[in-house]
């Protein structure tokens, strides 16, 4: 969908180019069969990879029935290892007319594009959604409860990030749904908890969070202890409150919800488990995880935000460098008539005198592919003085990591009285 909405996004751009664009349709059930049809592919192969490496699969609802025991309709399955990891489901409010609504899941069952949807929540399932549907050829309101979506993230990116939401047309607003409500003519209105009403939606969607789908699992029957929102309390190993019993992913307790984060905690485990690997090398790492949005433009990020950062470290042991500027491709000589220029960001966040790279923040183009090599780097420890080391690939949006002049620093260092600087 992601890709979808991107190929909107250079169509319109295509007139800059001198290409001539004739009048240009979506068809999202045309997609939505063929993306189906990509998923139950990808289900086979994955079934397939299974069997062909021994393993056998069982259908059905599981639950526990005793320490390392689990029953499957009427049959008892036990072994020397148990590990849990059922995931988690889209969050939906207990409030009057929320069978109104859709969830992120319902989103994948829409046939069209809705003329205008009200996107509620402000992680990054509701920001990735509503630039995918605005693109698209929705009207989107995009309805949050704080000051701005994405509040765990650096704000430095995620202020320029609401800055081109809103020049692509989406609205933000900010308040909680208290209710919803039909009409005669089939679409949807809700009243916020500040008394504010908001009508003529043809969909309204929540991804306002996910919970743990343990509820089922009779987890006390095995020792497992859980928290008040279900989620299964682990420490650093992986392990529950039930010998030899295991959880991996978005159930734990303090989780990063990402498929790649219980992906590689699964690995970890497997090696410890079953490849000999001592249990201090396989530590899931939660502090320095490569993190992108799929927003429009993406947001890539590792490490530490500045301002947690300084809250570890103190300000005197920070230093941030930053750096704002326009990836070619907007050139102003390429512009469609009325177009603004999309800015791309890049933020390092350094900690004590050798400035190691503890954060790395960036928003624009491309910077959802950009991130993974320097991600190796950070994690291997490179500091500043490594970054600037490297010849700059040129043209490209990722030279600006390495190239960004020590007077941009934050904290530290201040600019010649004759440098301009774009924060």
């Amino acid at each position: 969908m992601f890709n979808a909405a991107t190929i909107q996004e250079m169509i319109h751009q295509a007139a800059g180019y001198g290409f001539t664009v004739g009048d240009v349709s979506f068809d999202l059930a045309s997609l939505k069969a063929k993306r189906d049809a990509y998923v139950k592919r990808l289900n086979g192969i994955y079934a397939g990879n299974l069997e062909k490496s021994g393993i056998t699969s069982i259908t059905g609802d599981a639950c526990f029935v005793g320490p390392k025991e689990v029953r499957v309709g009427d049959k008892t399955y036990s072994g020397d290892h148990v590990l849990i990891a059922v995931g988690g489901k889209p969050t939906m409010p207990e409030i009057p007319g929320i069978e109104l609504a859709i969830d992120s899941n319902g989103f994948f069952d829409l046939e069209a594009v809705p003329k205008r949807c009200a996107v509620i929540g402000s992680g990054y399932i509701a920001v990735e959604l509503a630039g995918i549907l605005q693109l698209l050829g929705s009207k989107v309101d995009l309805v949050i409860r704080g000051d701005r979506p994405l509040r765990n993230m650096e704000k430095d990116v995620v202020d320029l990030l609401v800055d081109e939401m809103k020049g692509c047309g989406v609205t933000l607003v900010q308040g909680e749904v208290a209710s919803l409500k039909g009409s005669a003519n089939g679409l949807k209105a809700f009243q916020l908890t500040n008394g504010q009403s908001l009508e003529g939606y043809d969909c309204v969607l929540f991804a306002i969070g996910r919970t743990p789908v343990t509820e089922s699992l009779n987890l006390q029957s095995a020792g497992v202890k859980t928290t008040s929102r279900h989620e299964v309390v682990v420490d650093p190993a992986q392990r529950t409150s039930a010998a030899d019993v295991y959880a991996v992913g978005d159930i734990i307790t303090g989780a990063v919800q990402l498929t790649p984060v219980a992906i590689a905690a699964g690995r970890l485990l497997s090696d410890r488990l079953f490849g000999g690997v001592p249990e201090a090398e396989t530590i899931m790492d939660y502090e320095q995880i490569p993190t992108v949005v799929f927003s429009h433009p993406p947001i890539a990020t590792m490490g530490l935000t500045e301002e947690q950062a300084v809250e570890k470290y103190g300000k005197d042991a920070v230093t941030v460098h930053r750096s704002t500027w326009v990836n070619m491709m907007y050139s102003r000589e390429f512009l469609v008539d009325g177009q603004t220029q999309p800015k791309t960001r890049a933020k390092l966040v350094c900690v004590g005198k050798e400035q190691r790279v503890i954060g790395l923040h960036m928003i624009g183009m491309a910077v959802d592919e950009i991130l993974q090599g320097f991600g190796v780097a950070m994690k291997m420890g490179a500091t500043k003085a490594d970054f600037d080391s490297v010849v700059a690939l040129h043209p490209t949006s990722a030279e600006e990591l390495v190239t960004i002049p020590p007077w941009q620093a934050k904290y530290k260092v201040a600019p010649p009285a004759n440098a301009k600087v774009l924060f």
